[in-house]
């Protein structure tokens, strides 16, 4: 008989294609996900296995090149609230997955988002999925924030990086938390050995072009002479800086039954296009933590 499980994924952008391994190998070692709770990232895989789609997103993801992460990149015209507006992503996954309302779907599903205005945690359990996710991955400064009934959310990550409390709720009686802003390894993919053969500084060198010449076609250029990856990785990585510390406390108060940890140096923030290898790091972290798991 499967042990039905509630699923906790954490947010940490392209991280995050990790969540994928882990869940595939939780299915295998028999668990049965009956309810998740995600921020960000977190947010976003497991409202698409939520709604039943999670193989068609792999391959989708799988398929995924530099050039094709530099076309999802729609620069925002209101640079004050965000750089990004991130509707090419949400447009994809909506045509991908469905137009599908929370309640609707087969998994529980909770996705964690930041009221802004009132400056509280938000637990979104109804409406539209692809607004829910889009709240959730507003990262404060780099995606534009999301209008949901009047009021204005960013990532999740803000208040509860990795969401085990909202998880409560689901009365699973096992709890499986995802972690991927875990300590550093020297050897963060496990056993993987890396497909990319490009550095991560010839990319955002790419994207530093390309959006510099956005830049300048809006006349977008900062005083001080910083392009918007620039802005952009300053914000994510101080973002992430937070996520950890806020992380280790949350996680100390609601220890969930098991922690599969993901080392915070498996990738940076744009690299998306590692699909494969970063889906393969999470299986591997994930078989780790079950080797000695009692649960």
């Amino acid at each position: 008989m499967k042990k039905q499980i509630t699923l906790v994924l954490g947010g940490g952008a392209a991280r995050g294609l990790a969540h994928i391994g882990v869940i595939r190998v939780l299915e295998e070692a028999d668990f049965e996900i009956s309810a998740i709770s995600g921020t960000s990232m977190g947010a976003l895989i497991g409202g698409v296995y939520a709604a039943g789609k999670l193989e068609q997103y792999t391959d989708w993801v799988r398929s995924l090149t530099k050039r094709d992460v530099l076309r999802y990149l729609d620069i925002s015209f209101r640079a004050t609230s965000g750089i990004l507006k991130g509707d090419l992503i949400i447009e994809t996954l909506r045509d991908l997955v469905g137009d599908v309302s929370i309640e609707d779907l087969p998994v529980r599903f909770i996705a964690v988002a930041t009221d802004l205005t009132a400056r509280k945690e938000v637990w979104l359990t109804k409406g539209h999925l692809f607004e829910a996710i889009r709240a959730s991955i507003a990262i404060p400064g780099v995606f534009t924030p999301q209008r949901i009934a009047g009021r204005w959310m960013v990532d999740g990550g803000l208040l509860n990086p990795v969401p085990v409390t909202p998880a409560a709720q689901t009365m699973t009686g096992i709890t499986i938390a995802v972690d991927v802003t875990g300590p550093r390894s020297a050897n963060p993919l496990g056993d993987i050995v890396s497909m990319n053969h490009e550095r991560p500084t010839q990319l955002r060198h790419k994207i530093d072009e390309f959006l510099e010449s956005v830049q300048s076609r809006l006349g977008l250029e900062s005083a001080e002479g910083h392009d918007y990856l620039a802005l952009s990785e300053v914000l994510i990585n101080s973002f992430e800086t937070m996520q950890e510390t806020l992380s280790r406390y949350k996680l100390a108060a609601n220890p969930p039954d098991l922690l599969i940890s993901i080392p915070k140096n498996t990738c940076t923030a744009h690299e998306f296009f590692r699909a494969s290898e970063l889906i393969e790091a999470g299986a591997w972290w994930s078989r780790r933590a079950l080797e000695t798991a009692e649960i």
